[in-house]
């Protein structure tokens, strides 16, 4: 049998082909390094993490730290759901960056493992990951830079906030009144309301004479409606919402007054004015009593004034009279 002519195997690349492209992957890999910043390498457990609960969204958050004393850096993150979130501080010292110690902690926990740091230039960067799947994870993680001095940056993993009211709601007795809580751009899963009876939250359930109706027009709100409202119904009340991560609550003041109450003010200002009146009637009075004596005694001396007048008169004309009669003699 005969080969084949025209047809030969595939045939090796010579070395000094493979040493080319060797030389010319190391020199682009060397180019990349100094003219972007070195990607984080990622640690066995990280991997393993980041394969588990893949199917999870990423969050990535940034900070950065400075040795300003004064100037703390911080942040609050807000998640509902499990997330992958990836959390970075990035500080620029003024010394050598590899006398810089780099730590890690959640709460007052020190982390030893899970993050990673890197140098690029001046700056250093630390990197810690962590899979938030319940309410464990979350909380405070706090980048540390130093030894003596330690520099901070804290980041605060929380669920959202809810937002009752910040002023009393006043109502009266007998009235209805309808307490809403919400949540900005966030879904709970489930709200329960409490009432405050002293330093005990007693859970609103069951409505008792349809006295307490919950309810809520959006899945991001819920609303609680009380029926003949009594003085007894004043007080705090609170709204929990229920998430996959953890609980959040809000409040609203309930006020109620009697009927009473704005009639026995409106009595109080008529007292008030009455005494008012009173004083200032009492004052005239006594200011025209305290003139009239005076004025009787300057009626009573111009009226002797007068009558001496006229005697100085009278006393006078008689000479002029004399005088008259013996001219005329």
């Amino acid at each position: 049998m005969r080969a084949l002519q025209g047809l030969r195997g595939p045939r090796a690349p010579s070395l000094p082909l493979l040493l080319l492209c060797f030389l010319a992957a190391v020199r682009r890999s060397l180019e990349d390094g100094l003219s972007t910043a070195a990607p984080f390498t990622s640690l066995p457990v990280q991997e393993e993490m980041m394969t588990e609960y893949s199917n999870l969204s990423l969050e990535s958050h940034n900070l950065s730290v400075t040795e300003r004393p004064n100037m703390p850096a911080e942040k609050n993150i807000t998640l509902e759901r499990p997330s992958n979130v990836e959390l970075t501080c990035q500080f620029t010292p003024s010394g050598n960056l590899n006398a810089v110690n780099v730590t890690w902690k959640k709460g007052d926990k020190l982390l030893e493992d899970n993050y990673l740091v890197n140098a690029t230039g001046s700056i250093l960067y630390t990197q810690y990951r962590v899979a938030v799947i319940n309410s464990k994870q979350m909380g405070s993680y706090s980048c540390f830079f130093g030894e003596k001095k330690q520099q901070r940056g804290t980041f605060n993993l929380k669920v959202p906030e809810i937002n009752g009211k910040n002023k009393p709601l006043i109502t009266y007795v007998g009235d209805t009144v309808v307490l809403i809580c919400k949540c900005q751009d966030c879904l709970p899963l489930n709200w329960t309301w409490y009432s405050g009876n002293g330093s005990v939250q007693v859970p609103i359930g069951v409505p008792v004479n349809d006295k307490y109706v919950i309810s809520g027009k959006h899945a991001n709100e819920t609303r609680l409606k009380i029926t003949q409202l009594s003085e007894d119904d004043q007080g705090t009340y609170w709204c929990h919402a229920i998430f996959e991560l953890g609980e959040s609550e809000g409040h609203v003041e309930l006020v109620v007054l009697s009927y009473l109450v704005p009639l026995k003010a409106f009595c109080a200002i008529a007292a008030e004015v009455v005494l008012l009146v009173a004083i200032i009637l009492l004052f005239e009075m006594y200011t025209q009593k305290k003139k009239k004596p005076s004025d009787d005694g300057k009626e009573i001396e111009q009226g002797e004034q007068l009558k001496l007048d006229d005697s100085n008169g009278i006393e006078n004309s008689g000479p002029r009279h004399r005088k008259n009669e013996s001219v005329g003699q």
